[in-house]
């Protein structure tokens, strides 16, 4: 490392943010970056340890010591060029990845971590502004035609990787826009769509072709899951249109809470809130959109979801958000030493929470109060764990104010209609079925159909997408060619 000592000397620096008050007035990203003076300060504190946990620790396997050593140097070129060899979307995960990276780091076993996801967001930034990334055009097509279904991050990573080895990528979207849950589940103030935007431009110019608002199979009759196609197409003629078919789907169905009163008027799954809100940014005009004006919020689910419904609830003027966790409350500080260099256990408070929000622990959701047919409150009661199983606590009842209430309680499957059309096997929770590993890696009980992404793996990260659509990119690649220069 450049800086052997760096570690000693330095302190972590987080980035910064704007001031509630001016953050709360739009919808745009208020995160300040570091400058390179800064990153180049916080690359020196990466260690010379030896056995860099944090390369694992990232589901895209990012080389951190190698970038953070350039960076410490200044030699912001190769630091993109390390950062791109293992991820194709550094400004998404530079934005909204948890950095599991940080947790392993071996400076965090007794210090603060180093600041990988913020290195990596200067990094990707600084490319972006000197006009370092540009297309990678295939020397050569091979003529052979792919079709990716879903334009998420896994989708998206996919379609890239085969199109810089000549194949064409057709990529089919059942909304309007490209992006998936980056596009209409992560609000506008964690990330801009004009990140997405730039990106597609690039992969246009790579020979990637998009398709949006064409619906590949049929949502089931009643579907809350978020559908703006104009047209459909059936698997069948996909599977005979193309060489092989890669499913890079969300996993779309929300999970639900049946308690008495959930039929009332003002109660939504967050997926149904969320993407109306991004829509409206973009531009659009929408007939009885949900908001949160002048209302009591309660979001049930103490996750990254529910702190985006939070976050969105007070820039429309929400008269008070109230967030419910079924878990008892976290510790500020996890056992390092017990759970290093896993992911911890702890309290995290985001930035929407800062923002205003009552945080709820323990808590359970016994039924929905309403008064003519509208939601007004929602009947609680505490809960404690005894041997591994939850148990109400006697006398803690209560009903809280609720005027809106956003169900965010995480994603039990993909749409199991999508699955079925193409006629996939499903494991035991409802995600399609196969293996990551071996000559048949990501391959379906389909002939020349793959999956790849939170339709195999279900719900998780964004930076787990990524690294799924890469990888099923090269089997894909060693299906159609016999062997692929694509990584893993």
């Amino acid at each position: 490392m450049g800086k052997v000592t760096g570690f000693k000397e330095f302190a972590r620096l987080e980035e910064g943010y704007q001031p509630v008050v001016e953050r709360l007035k739009n919808y745009k990203e208020f995160v300040i970056g570091l400058d390179d003076q800064q990153a180049q300060t916080q690359a020196a504190r990466c260690m010379d340890c030896g056995i860099p946990f944090c390369n694992n620790g990232c589901p895209v396997n990012n080389i951190i010591p190698d970038f953070n050593d350039l960076v410490y140097r200044q030699d912001w070129q190769n630091a993109i060029a390390v950062l791109h060899s293992t991820n194709n979307f550094p400004e998404f995960t530079g934005r909204i990845c948890p950095a599991p990276c940080e947790a392993a780091c071996t400076l965090n076993v007794n210090e603060q971590a180093v600041g990988i996801k913020s290195i990596e967001h200067a990094i990707i930034d600084k490319a972006w502004q000197e006009g370092w990334v540009k297309p990678q055009i295939a020397a050569q097509k091979t003529g052979k035609k792919v079709a990716v279904v879903g334009a998420g991050p896994a989708g998206l990573a996919a379609a890239q990787q085969l199109a810089r080895v000549g194949h064409d990528v057709t990529v089919y979207e059942k909304n309007d826009r490209v992006g998936g849950l980056l596009r209409y589940g992560i609000p506008d103030f964690k990330l801009e769509k004009s990140h997405i935007d730039r990106r597609v431009e690039q992969m246009k110019a790579e020979g990637v072709t998009f398709k949006t608002g064409v619906m590949v199979g049929q949502l089931p009759e009643g579907s809350k899951v978020t559908n703006w196609a104009k047209e459909t197409i059936a698997p069948q003629e996909l599977l005979k249109s193309f060489d092989a078919v890669l499913l890079t789907g969300g996993s779309e169905q929300s999970r639900d809470l049946p308690v008495p009163g959930r039929d009332l008027d003002g109660i939504h799954f967050a997926m149904e809130f969320l993407p109306q809100q991004n829509k409206v940014n973009a531009g659009d005009k929408l007939k009885g959109q949900l908001r949160a004006d002048g209302k009591h919020v309660v979001v049930i689910g103490g996750g990254d979801t529910g702190s985006d419904c939070v976050g969105t609830s007070n820039r429309h003027g929400a008269v008070s958000v109230t967030q419910f966790e079924v878990m008892p409350k976290a510790p500020v500080e996890e056992n390092r030493p017990l759970t290093w260099p896993y992911w911890p256990m702890k309290l995290r408070t985001s930035s929407s929470h800062d923002e205003g929000c009552t945080r709820e622990f323990a808590i359970s959701t016994k039924a929905f109060i309403g008064e003519k047919g509208k939601v007004k409150g929602v009947q609680t009661v505490r809960v404690e764990w005894k041997d591994g199983k939850m148990q109400e606590v006697a006398g803690s009842e209560q009903t809280i104010p609720a005027d809106l209430v956003l169900l965010a309680m995480g994603f039990v499957s993909p749409v199991a209609t999508v699955l079925d059309a193409f006629g996939v096997d499903k494991d035991a929770r409802g995600n399609a079925k196969s293996s990551t590993e071996g000559k048949n890696a990501y391959s379906s009980n389909v002939p020349k159909l793959f999956v790849a992404g939170d339709m195999r793996r279900g719900q998780s990260l964004v930076v787990w997408a990524i690294r799924e659509g890469r990888q099923a990119a090269k089997s894909v690649d060693e299906f159609l060619m016999g062997s692929s220069t694509l990584p893993r």
